[in-house]
């Protein structure tokens, strides 16, 4: 797939449906951006009408070889960004672009999270070949500071998994109104980690069974209902805290609202997964610049 720069000029911030931008495809981008995007922005040659139609031609849906590379799509986990290494969940704001970057040059698409969970769910359409997806937890404030100027200057989306005791009350974490102002470009989906990030295995031990599973039911609604609240959004995604889940989690999710949920397992994910228990690779600091797979 090739991709090209765009040149740019003032228009309204896009409005994505379901994860797909409302008025165009995802995998192409106008001529236009949002003002102070600057000449960078990620754009794609084809439409996605003419991406289907040779996929479909050349035999080749994600359905049935899901990518070049492995079996099935890359969905990547960052937590915190930044220009100093703080701890191993850090990655540089330089590595992350680079990443991007190589993504671009080897002709992945960036797709929604959503797009790729309504494909598993069979309420969307096929996914490119070499499809990757990029989602973030915790909340970070050098999500705000960091990532947010990449986004736009590629123009990505990025899926925030939040745990919401946080947002607006620890030192390290965004602000509520942080998150509207990532709202407002269209490109970030906000979706639940719970409250405060508890650790169920720890939980389930320290609590009577039916504590444990009223515990658990308050973490995941009280979450959503927050997020869901402050950011006017739907929340019906979930990230397992420290990747922690079993049969009784999966339950209570799905009885919850949940429609699909996310580990920290490092591989690709396929349709043959199971929709509450999706792998992601966990991207920590490690040294070098390359993405694992």
């Amino acid at each position: 797939m090739k991709t090209r720069l765009s040149t740019g000029s003032a228009a309204a911030s896009p409005v994505f449906e379901d994860g797909v931008e409302k008025g165009r495809s995802w995998a192409t981008l106008s001529e236009t951006q949002p003002p102070g995007w600057g000449v960078e922005g990620l754009t794609f040659s084809v439409s996605l009408f003419f991406l289907l139609w040779l996929t479909f031609v050349a035999g080749e849906s994600i359905s049935a070889k899901e990518n070049t590379k492995g079996s099935g799509v890359p969905i990547l986990l960052y937590h915190r960004f930044g220009s100093v290494i703080e701890d191993n969940m850090t990655v540089k704001t330089t590595v992350f672009e680079t990443h991007l970057k190589y993504l671009r040059d080897s002709g992945y698409t960036v797709i929604p999270l959503r797009l790729l969970v309504n494909h598993y769910l069979r309420k969307g359409p096929p996914i490119p070949l070499r499809s990757v997806v990029i989602t973030v937890d915790d909340g970070h404030k050098s999500v705000y500071t960091d990532l947010f100027p990449l986004v736009k200057k590629y123009y990505i989306p990025t899926t925030l998994f939040l745990y919401s005791s946080a947002l607006s009350n620890a030192s390290y974490a965004m602000t509520w109104d942080q998150l509207r102002e990532l709202r407002g470009v269209g490109l970030f989906d906000f979706q639940s980690h719970t409250i405060w990030h508890p650790n169920f295995n720890i939980e389930k031990r320290r609590l009577k069974p039916d504590e444990y599973e009223k515990f658990v039911r308050m973490q995941l609604m009280k979450s959503k209902e927050r997020v869901e609240k402050e950011l006017d959004v739907k929340v019906d995604m979930l990230a397992w805290p420290f990747g922690i889940y079993d049969d009784e989690l999966v339950r209570i999710a799905a009885e919850t609202g949940y429609v699909a949920a996310f580990t920290m397992e490092r591989r690709q994910t396929t349709s043959s997964d199971h929709i509450m228990k999706l792998p992601r690779y966990l991207m920590v600091h490690t040294g070098n610049n390359l993405l694992p797979f």
